[in-house]
């Protein structure tokens, strides 16, 4: 079949690329990721259709902007250096592109001229991440920057995806054109958040009620709340806990904040991100899964993977919306509370406990929800993309349907 670049500037252990490098493999394709460089790992690594390139740069959580435009730009020259000569030895069919940035997508100029097709995953909305974080308005000249640069990179892939509806219109309303825009969502691999595991491993007990949030630890997913919540609840709650798994910038904070208000012995935390198996191990014993999320204008247009982690494996869900959780799940789905809201954080949690069978309609609503829109189709979506890419107009496969505008 093809060789393919897949080019991400992070660590790779971003579940979605993973899960879209493994869908290139099964599909007979040859892999290339050009990624970022942990501590102990090695930089160059070979399988029998995969490739890893780590470049010697490593992301630093909760970065302030230069610092973040110096990562951006160092990953950026090392990358199209990388890419560029390993496409002029051998030639990649397609380049694949994970934002952020979007501007990355550029490293894949010297290919696209010479024949490579280009796709662009559009992970997070540029603009609105850079509004959230340094708490600018989208007049700003930086966000106007950010907003052109990523009406650019659209223009310049051959495809562009992205991961909601919402983050699809929004990119459009900025001028991309709504045919080289589609929706891959993000979803939770069955084959290893096995709801199986969980139905033969979950012990309901009267004396220990366990929440669980895994992922980025940072100040927008609203953990702070609950411990908070927690807090509130834990005297006249013994068995109340919070495991949390793993990293990010707000992390010692946050466990100051649980010894300050008397509960560091209820929030345990995980050093760090952990290997798969042990978080699915963790996941199958607990009772609740929370997802805290601050609404602001970037998180109104993406959904938290882990929601799709916990529907998989049957888990009840307690979570802050946004725009794009409400549209993409709807009523009946979870126990909703006020972001950043502890006291009515604490009436949910309260209120899953005493209401286990409401906890089960929550787990079956979503489930049916999910079923519909579950990674096992957004891959075959993903495939055929990347099939029209390799292949042309007569792709051996379904071509993709993009929702109504």
């Amino acid at each position: 079949m093809a060789r393919i670049c897949v080019v991400r500037c992070h660590l790779y252990r971003d579940s979605r690329v993973m899960r879209e490098v493994a869908t290139l493999i099964e599909a007979g394709h040859e892999v290339v990721v050009v990624c970022e460089r942990d501590l102990d790992e090695p930089r160059l690594e070979r399988g029998k259709s995969l490739i890893i390139h780590r470049l010697p740069l490593r992301h630093v959580a909760g970065a302030g902007a230069l610092r973040l435009l110096a990562e951006y730009t160092g990953f950026f020259v090392l990358a199209a250096v990388l890419v560029t000569a390993s496409h002029l030895r051998r030639r990649f069919a397609v380049v694949q592109v994970n934002s952020v940035p979007d501007v990355l997508v550029f490293v894949a100029t010297v290919p696209r001229l010479t024949g490579a097709r280009v796709l662009l995953d559009l992970q997070e909305p540029m603009p609105e991440f850079f509004m959230t974080k340094f708490g600018v308005g989208a007049r700003n000249p930086l966000v106007r920057v950010v907003a052109v640069a990523e009406q650019l990179s659209i223009r310049f892939a051959d495809v562009a995806i992205t991961v909601t509806d919402a983050m699809r219109r929004r990119f459009i309303e900025r001028g991309a054109p709504a045919e080289r825009v589609n929706v891959v969502m993000d979803g939770a691999d069955e084959s290893v958040f096995d709801r199986e595991r969980r139905l033969a491993e979950y012990v309901p007990s009267a004396d220990r009620f366990v929440m669980i949030s895994h992922g980025t630890i940072e100040p927008q997913y609203g953990l702070d709340t609950v411990i908070e919540a927690i807090a509130l609840l834990a005297p006249e709650w013994p068995g109340l806990q919070l495991q949390i798994f793993g990293d990010g910038s707000q992390r010692a904070e946050l466990r100051r904040l649980a010894r300050l208000k008397g509960v560091g012995d209820r929030v345990w935390f995980s050093e760090g991100f952990v290997p798969i198996e042990e978080l699915v191990s963790a996941l199958a014993s607990a009772d609740v899964g929370v997802v805290a999320m601050r609404r602001d204008p970037f998180r109104d247009l993406t959904v938290a993977g882990k929601m799709f982690d916990f529907v998989v494996m049957g888990i009840p869900m307690i979570v802050a919306t946004t725009r794009s959780v409400e549209e993409t799940f709807g009523a009946g789905c979870f126990e909703e509370f006020r972001s950043g809201d502890a006291n009515d954080l604490a009436r949910a949690i309260q209120r899953l406990r005493d209401e286990p069978e409401r906890a089960r309609k929550y787990v079956e609503r979503a489930t049916e929800v999910v079923d519909e829109i579950a990674w096992r189709i957004q891959r075959r979506r993903y495939r055929a993309l990347v099939a029209d890419l390799v292949f042309g107009a007569k792709s051996p496969v379904t071509a993709v349907r993009r929702p109504a505008d």
